[in-house]
């Protein structure tokens, strides 16, 4: 049964579920929050550096948006679970334990990896326009088709884990100015492709968040400008070195994109 979508800012979790008085949203109310951050690279922080010792190929990064959140607000009690590659039966089977029945906030960004998102990225680097269409078309079929169910099972357990807590899904950038400053690299055909993957995948996500009341957090427009050939500072990677942080939010945007729209979500 398909439960109504919770209102919440971010910042109100504690004064809603701890506080007698009603506060207006402020760091001091977020100080009372059970914060457990889960998902894929984009929630570990990939690409943006300064990767926490303990968290080993997750690559966990004090630049995360769920870290920088963290320190600007002082929560209760904070999880960082996210893990690069994760997906979905990733969550399930790792992840899912970090929340409790007393965990007030939740953070995650999962499926991207599940609809074969670097070995799309792959193909459209290394192959034909046909061949980089035919891996985008894939992917898309696959995240239509197949991710609703996946997404489900971990909304529905996330649910069951902390009924308490306010949930925020988060998104995938564009990454790609079409028509963009790049004069090498992939051709506009290719961006497009992979831009309108994304446009796809966040709309499945956005849907299976929404049905089961939990926030979306819709980074494109944010990001917009900063993609990769964008006219303004890059907040994502191009094909880098080490290759997996390769097309992966930046620090900045990781502050500038990712954790403003987690904070008003």
């Amino acid at each position: 049964m398909l439960r109504p979508a919770r209102v919440l800012p971010v910042a109100a979790i504690a004064a809603s579920l701890a506080m007698t008085t009603f506060f207006a949203a402020s760091s001091a109310s977020a100080a009372g929050a059970n914060y457990v951050a889960l998902g894929d690279s984009y929630s570990a922080g990939v690409g943006a550096g300064s990767y926490l010792s303990d968290s080993g190929s997750c690559k966990r990064s004090t630049n995360a948006y769920a870290y920088l959140w963290k320190n600007a607000h002082a929560p209760s009690s904070f999880r960082f679970v996210a893990c690069s590659g994760a997906r979905t039966g990733d969550v399930l089977n790792n992840q899912i334990s970090a929340l409790s029945s007393s965990t007030t906030l939740v953070s995650i960004t999962i499926g991207g990896n599940d609809a074969g998102f670097g070995d799309t990225m792959k193909t459209c680097v290394l192959s034909s326009d046909s061949d980089c269409l035919n891996a985008v078309n894939s992917g898309e079929n696959y995240a239509r088709n197949t991710l609703p169910g996946q997404l489900d099972r971990v909304y529905d357990a996330i649910h069951a884990k902390a009924p308490r807590a306010h949930v925020v899904v988060l998104g995938y950038p564009h990454l790609y100015k079409v028509g963009g400053s790049c004069i090498f690299g992939i051709g506009d055909t290719k961006r497009a492709a992979i831009d309108k993957a994304a446009d796809t995948l966040d709309e499945v996500i956005a849907k299976r968040a929404a049905d089961h009341g939990f926030a979306f957090g819709d980074v494109r427009g944010i990001f917009a400008g900063h993609e990769i050939c964008g006219s303004s500072t890059a907040w994502l990677h191009s094909t880098t070195l080490p290759v997996d942080e390769s097309y992966h939010p930046k620090a900045a945007g990781q502050s500038g994109g990712y954790l403003p729209v987690f904070s008003r979500s």
